[in-house]
C-alpha cells in the first residue's frame, strides 16, 4: 500500500523488479506489413461458417457502395466453411464446390479486380472450426503448412487468418487451457502431424515461415483466442494475435467487458506490424445498443486492434454506417505512431479512463461508462496526467449514454505533477494477515499476500493519513491471473473490498495483471475515505462474496485529499 506525501521515494528497489506490467522492447514481425492495424470485412459474425459465394460477392459490392472501402476497409476476408473435406492426391487443399462453385482462384481474382486485398482462412489444427462438434471435417493446415502457404499465395492471398481448433487432436474442438509459458523459449519445430500440439507457438511459427518462403507478402492474423499469453511471444510471429475468446455471436456488453479486462496488461506489447486483436467488430449486429456499438468501436480503434467489419451490409442501419465511417475514430486506429491506449483508472461500477499518445503530440482519452443509464460525467484530467488541455470531442454531445463512451483528443496539455507515495508492503510485520490469508514468494525475491477472501483478510496498520485525514488517493500493486475465456461474475477481474478504520467497505474491481501468478499490476488508483490525521489508520482488504481478491504486494497511500 502506498500513500503520497513524500515525492522523493523510489517505487521499486532492484530486488523488486520481478515480472511487472511492462512490455519488453517491442520487436514486431519483420515482413513490412500492417504498419497500422488491418481494416476490412470478415463474414463470421454475420454468417458464421456458412458463407456462400453469392454472399461474398454481395458483401464486396456493399463495401464499395456504402463508401467503407474508400475509408480504408481494404481487406476482404474469408472465414471458416469454405474448405473441402479431402485433399487432392498430391495433398493440395480443396474448397467446398457447393458453397464456392466458381472456385477460390476466381473469387480471389474478382476481389482483386474490385481493388480489395484478398484474405483467406485456415486452421493450425487437423480440422478447422465448425458448429457440428467436429463432424464437418473441414481441412486444417497442421502438417501441410508449406503446401497450403504455396496454394494460398497462388490464389493471390494477401492475408491469412489462422485459427486454432482441433490443434490438440482430431477430436478436441477447443483446448482453452493449454500450459501457459511466459518465457520465449525454443520449441521443437513441427514437421508433421506428430507435432507437439499442446503448445500453440510452433504451429504458428511453422505457417509464418511457410508464408515467408513463398515470397509473397501475406499479413498473418493469428486466431488462437489468447491462449498461452500470446502477446508475450506473438509479436515476432504474426501481424496480429487474438487476445481473448470470441466477442460473439451473439455479442453482448459482458463480452466487451471481458475482452477489455483481458487487454489491460498487454497493451505495451503491440506496435507497428504487430497488433493485439480484440476480435471482429459487432457494429451493426443485434445484441449491443447503438451506444454500446460506438463504445466497442472507439475502444477497439484506440487500442489499435484490427477493425474488421463483421455484419451483413445489405441494408445497414444509418447508425451502423455513422459509427463505422467516423473518420476521426478511424484516424485513432491508423495513427502512424501505433501506440495503444493504456489503462489509467477504474472507478468501480462507474467508468474507466484509458489514454495514449498520438503521432502529432496530442493524447487520446477514452472514457467508458459502466453505468446502466445515461449520465453526465466529470473528467478529471489528472487521471491522464494533465492539469489542463484543449479538448476535441471525437463523437458528439454532452451526456454519456448507458455504456456510452467519451473520446477526447487532448492537445497542448500542461502536465500534472506525478504523485509519489509512502509504501506499505503487504507482508510487513506490521500487517495483520488473518482468516486463511497467507504469504507466498514470487520468483524467489518478492513476498505477496494471497488467499484474501473466503474469510481471509489483509490489514495494513500504522498507515499515515497525513495532516488532514479524509479521502486519499491510494495506489495498489497486485497480482491477478484469474483469466477466463467465458463470461463470469467478474470476467478477467477480481474484486477486493477495502475498508479504512472499520468504515464502510469500498468495492475495487481489479483486472487481470497477466496470465501467470508472477506478473503484477503496479499503480491501480482508488480513492478511499475515512482516514484520520496521523499514522494510526488501518486499511483492510477482504472479499465477503465467497470469492478471492487479488494477491497484494503494496498498498501505497498519497496523503492529499482526492
Amino acid at each position: 500500500m502506498e500513500i503520497l506525501e513524500s515525492p522523493g521515494l523510489d517505487i521499486f528497489s532492484d530486488s523488486e523488479t520481478f515480472v511487472a506490467l511492462q512490455a519488453l522492447a517491442f520487436v514486431g514481425l519483420n515482413n513490412d506489413l500492417e504498419r497500422t492495424p488491418a481494416m476490412g470485412w470478415n463474414p463470421y459474425n454475420a454468417f458464421l461458417c456458412s458463407t456462400t459465394e453469392e454472399q461474398y460477392l454481395t458483401a464486396a459490392s456493399n463495401l464499395i457502395d456504402t463508401g467503407l472501402k474508400s475509408l480504408g476497409y481494404e481487406y476482404f476476408n474469408f472465414d471458416c466453411g469454405w474448405q473441402g473435406t479431402n485433399r487432392t492426391a498430391s495433398g493440395t487443399i480443396t474448397w467446398n464446390e457447393t458453397r464456392i462453385p466458381s472456385g477460390i482462384p476466381a473469387l480471389g481474382q474478382h476481389v482483386h479486380g474490385l481493388g480489395f486485398k484478398f484474405g483467406v482462412y485456415s486452421d493450425a489444427g487437423y480440422y478447422s472450426c465448425d458448429f457440428v462438434n467436429g463432424q464437418a471435417h473441414w481441412i486444417g493446415s497442421l502438417g501441410y503448412e508449406l503446401s497450403d502457404a504455396k496454394t494460398f499465395t497462388s490464389w493471390g492471398a494477401d492475408y491469412l487468418k489462422y485459427d486454432n481448433c482441433y490443434s490438440v487432436s482430431p477430436t478436441d474442438f477447443v483446448d482453452d487451457y493449454p500450459p501457459i509459458r511466459l518465457e520465449v523459449i525454443v520449441f521443437s519445430f513441427p514437421s508433421s502431424n506428430n507435432a507437439d500440439s499442446s503448445k500453440s507457438k510452433p504451429h504458428y511459427t511453422a505457417m509464418r515461415d511457410a508464408l515467408a518462403g513463398t515470397g509473397r507478402p501475406v499479413a498473418f492474423s493469428m486466431c488462437e483466442w489468447g491462449v498461452q499469453d500470446p502477446a508475450r511471444w506473438a509479436p515476432a510471429v504474426g501481424n496480429s494475435w487474438r487476445i481473448a475468446n470470441d466477442i460473439g455471436p451473439p455479442p453482448s456488453w459482458d463480452n466487451v467487458f471481458r475482452i477489455i479486462n483481458q487487454v489491460v496488461p498487454i497493451t505495451g506489447f503491440a506496435g507497428p506490424g504487430a497488433w493485439n486483436d480484440l476480435d471482429l467488430l459487432e457494429v451493426g449486429n443485434e445484441g449491443l445498443s447503438v451506444a454500446e456499438q460506438a463504445s466497442h468501436f472507439a475502444f477497439w480503434a484506440a487500442a489499435k486492434s484490427p477493425l474488421l467489419v463483421s455484419t451483413d451490409l445489405t441494408s445497414p442501419a444509418e447508425s451502423t454506417l455513422t459509427i463505422l465511417k467516423n473518420t476521426r475514430i478511424i484516424a485513432l486506429n491508423q495513427d502512424p505512431l501505433g501506440t495503444s491506449i493504456t489503462f489509467k483508472r477504474r472507478y468501480t461500477n462507474d467508468y474507466d479512463v484509458w489514454a495514449g499518445p498520438l503521432a502529432d503530440g496530442s493524447t487520446v482519452a477514452v472514457l467508458l461508462n459502466w453505468q446502466n443509464s445515461s449520465r453526465s460525467l466529470t473528467f478529471d484530467l489528472s487521471d491522464v496526467g494533465f492539469e489542463s488541455a484543449e479538448a476535441i470531442d471525437l463523437w458528439t454531445g454532452d451526456n454519456l449514454a448507458a455504456h456510452g463512451s467519451l473520446v477526447l483528443k487532448l492537445a497542448d496539455g500542461a502536465e500534472a505533477p506525478a504523485p509519489s507515495f509512502f509504501y506499505y508492503p503487504a507482508a510487513a510485520s506490521s500487517s495483520v494477515i488473518a482468516g486463511g490469508a497467507s504469504t507466498r514468494v514470487v520468483n524467489s525475491t518478492v513476498t505477496v499476500v494471497g488467499y484474501i477472501g473466503m474469510g481471509g483478510t489483509l490489514t495494513f496498520t500504522n498507515v499515515d493519513g497525513g495532516t488532514t485525514g479524509g479521502t486519499k488517493l491510494v495506489s495498489l500493486d497486485y497480482i491477478n491471473a484469474d483469466y477466463t475465456f467465458t463470461n463470469t461474475a467478474c470476467s478477467n477481474c477480481r474484486n477486493a473490498w477495502v475498508s479504512v478504520n472499520g468504515g464502510e467497505a469500498v468495492q475495487v474491481q481489479m483486472p487481470i495483471s497477466g496470465q501467470s501468478w508472477d506478473i503484477k499490476f503496479s499503480g491501480y488508483y482508488v480513492g478511499l475515505s475515512d482516514f484520520i490525521p496521523g499514522a494510526n489508520n488501518t486499511v483492510e482488504f477482504s472479499n465477503p462474496n465467497n470469492a478471492w481478491a487479488p494477491d497484494m504486494q503494496f498498498e501505497n497511500c498519497y496523503c492529499r485529499n482526492e
